[in-house]
């Protein structure tokens, strides 16, 4: 089978696969039960200064559900680590020594003072740790306090601290970043900058997930209040994509090694990361969701699908996709696509004409024949794929492109035989400022 084994910034795991910093990396009991179950490394749950904080003793979780109570997000209000730090420091040497194939990644997060840094560094140092992640994300709580969040949204403060840590650690750095800021390329930049070996992101984001309209609290509740907390699961994976491929594609980070996180729940999820530029991934909604065994899914969906593609390593993946990552001015607008229906598949239950007469380009009919059969109509058809979208059955409905030369019935016109070489083509706006 495919090779799956894992090299991040000379950090060595059987998989790529590791657990996020986060509750179900807070002790050593649940770390061994996840690298029991096959996880290739954790990162363990942010760890600060003594005296430690100290999490409300109520609902830390708000969620977000499909219609089949599917949990597609999940808000969590829980500070970083609770318990004491020479606690989690003797459990994480214990765990290391007995485990010593797998990444173990120590996540920290103190106060911009380089004193305090040095100072927890030479502690995580004595464990035989593989790697720090500074925890420059967190949006709540440890925010309100100059940390998490308040140190990832300036990139002044992320290159001095990713400094410090240099300087004063022989271990890798990675540099986790929030997503709660304007362009994620500059915190990434700065981190850079300050000599970091990598970056992880997304860290959650700000969200309230509900109100309780009874209460008129915010949830999750705590005596009747309510605060915003950090947003993650399934339904951030496109934020989180689109934020690893904008570094991965930077020019001035390009090369920077990416772990990345958001909303992994399946190895396709994962494969899509990789192929973007991430160099492994973090779980953690997942995990929480379904267990740690959730991981033996992965691991062998991914070697099967690299297998039937022919990729013999993750090198075969990573950054495969990302150059097909474009600006919006360079997609070629002399591509036409058409949607099909498939009679055989189609249920007849309408929702593909309802959402296009309603609200898109009235290019499906409902009576064909005096009968109800849905059916495109080619010349309003713009191929948006909404239909697509809204479709209940898979591959009912279908996109096709017209080939060179085929004749839009939309425009009247022949399809631009030409439009393959979109990149010189008059009609395209960044070859009429070159040419200009």
């Amino acid at each position: 089978m495919a090779d799956i084994r894992n090299n991040f910034v000379g950090i060595k795991s059987p998989n790529p696969f590791w657990l996020a910093s986060a509750p179900p990396t807070d002790k050593e009991y649940n770390v061994v039960r996840a690298f029991r179950a096959g996880w290739g490394g954790v990162v363990w749950k942010t760890l600060g200064e003594d005296p430690h904080v100290v999490n409300v003793n109520g609902p830390r979780y708000g969620a977000i559900w499909s219609g089949d109570r599917r949990l597609l997000g999940m808000n969590n209000i829980e500070l970083i680590t609770d318990r004491p730090l020479q606690t989690n420091l003797r459990e994480i040497k214990r765990v290391k020594k007995e485990w010593p194939d797998r990444a173990m990644i120590v996540s920290l997060m103190v106060p911009c003072e380089e004193e305090n840094w040095k100072s927890i560094l030479k502690l995580v140092e004595e464990t035989e740790a593989d790697g720090i992640e500074l925890n420059f994300g967190c949006p709540h709580g440890m925010s309100e306090r100059g940390m998490g969040s308040a140190v990832g949204q300036v990139p002044e403060y992320i290159e001095m601290v990713v400094r410090w840590c240099k300087q004063n650690s022989r271990m890798p750095v990675i540099t986790k970043l929030t997503p709660n800021i304007t362009d994620i390329r500059k915190p990434a930049r700065a981190a850079r900058a300050g000599g970091t070996d990598a970056v992880s992101l997304i860290n959650t984001i700000n969200s309230i997930t509900g109100v309780d309209l009874d209460s008129f609290a915010p949830e999750p509740t705590i005596d009747g209040k309510g605060s915003h907390g950090g947003y993650c699961g399934p339904a951030v994976k496109p934020i989180a994509l689109n934020m690893v491929a904008e570094i991965a594609r930077d020019t001035e980070t390009a090369g920077l090694p990416i772990s990345g996180i958001g909303g992994i729940t399946t190895w396709r999820d994962a494969a899509e990361f990789l192929a973007l530029g991430a160099g492994n991934v973090q779980v953690c909604t997942a995990a929480m969701t379904y267990g740690f065994k959730v991981v033996e899914e992965m691991i062998e969906g991914l070697k099967n699908w690299m297998d039937v593609k022919g990729h013999a390593t993750l090198d075969d993946v990573i950054g495969r996709a990302t150059p097909n990552i474009s600006d919006w001015q360079y997609l070629n607008l002399n591509y036409v696509t058409k949607a099909r229906i498939n009679q055989d598949l189609c249920i007849q239950c309408g929702r593909c004409h309802i959402a296009c007469e309603d609200t898109s380009h009235q290019a499906i009919t409902a009576i064909v024949d005096g009968k109800r059969r849905f059916e495109v109509i080619e010349e309003e058809c713009v191929g948006c794929n909404l239909c697509v979208n809204v479709c209940p059955v898979e591959s009912c409905i279908d996109m096709v492109a017209l080939e060179a030369g085929a004749l839009d019935k939309r425009t009247g016109e022949k399809v631009d035989p030409t439009y393959a070489n979109w990149t010189t083509h008059p009609n395209n706006p960044a070859a009429r400022q070159a040419a200009e």
